[in-house]
């Protein structure tokens, strides 16, 4: 990771215009068909939590805007990027638990497992700061029809939310809510985000 002067970036008009806006997140939700995402985690056992954190990974990493960040005043560049994922812990509370995307499912599996569970475990949060972190928070036994971040002015980590996913005879589809700033990017780069991310999913293969 490393500082970068904003003005020699893609991001420059949108770093002046937004860097100081007293509300610069901007949320966008869409309905994501999860069919082949349910079934594969039924007949595999992979954690469905897992399978969409890692299509997120997978939706992000050919967008550059998704490895810049502004940090207080600064505009961030990262090398990698990782997903986070709230955690129940044994003492009934939850804890955030960074983990690495790998394009590897299996690498990217045995990291989400081993570190939720030391999470879990320990209640002590698992932070990755040379990583350009993608927060996720997944309520997944209530059906919600969308969720908008809170902007505390600290984090400035594009985040998204989802519930329960909706059954629909044979399909399944899950309302996702994401939030970025707008620094980082515009709306046709979260959406071209979002669509990846349907497409990650409709061709993931286990």
């Amino acid at each position: 990771m490393k500082e970068v002067n904003p003005k020699e970036t893609t991001r420059a008009y949108a770093f002046e215009m937004w860097i100081d806006a007293p509300m610069p997140m901007l949320t966008f939700f869409k309905t994501i068909d999860v069919t082949r995402l349910a079934r594969i985690s039924k007949r595999t056992g992979l954690k469905f939590n897992m399978l969409m954190c890692w299509c997120i990974g997978r939706a992000a990493r050919h967008i550059k805007e998704f490895y810049m960040l502004p940090v207080g005043k600064k505009l961030i560049e990262y090398d990698n990027l990782a997903v986070c994922a709230v955690v129940a812990n044994r003492e009934g509370e939850i804890s955030s638990c960074d983990i690495p995307f790998s394009n590897d499912l299996k690498q990217f599996n045995e990291d989400y497992l081993r570190l939720t569970r030391q999470v879990a475990e320990s209640c002590q949060n698992h932070d990755l700061t040379d990583c350009m972190v993608i927060g996720t928070s997944a309520l997944v036994q209530y059906e919600i029809d969308g969720a908008v971040g809170m902007y505390s002015g600290v984090f400035n980590n594009p985040f998204l939310i989802w519930g329960k996913y909706k059954r629909h005879l044979w399909k399944r589809t899950l309302v996702v809510s994401f939030q970025f700033h707008h620094t980082q990017m515009d709306g046709a780069h979260a959406s071209c985000f979002l669509e990846n991310l349907q497409k990650e999913i409709n061709c993931l293969v286990v």
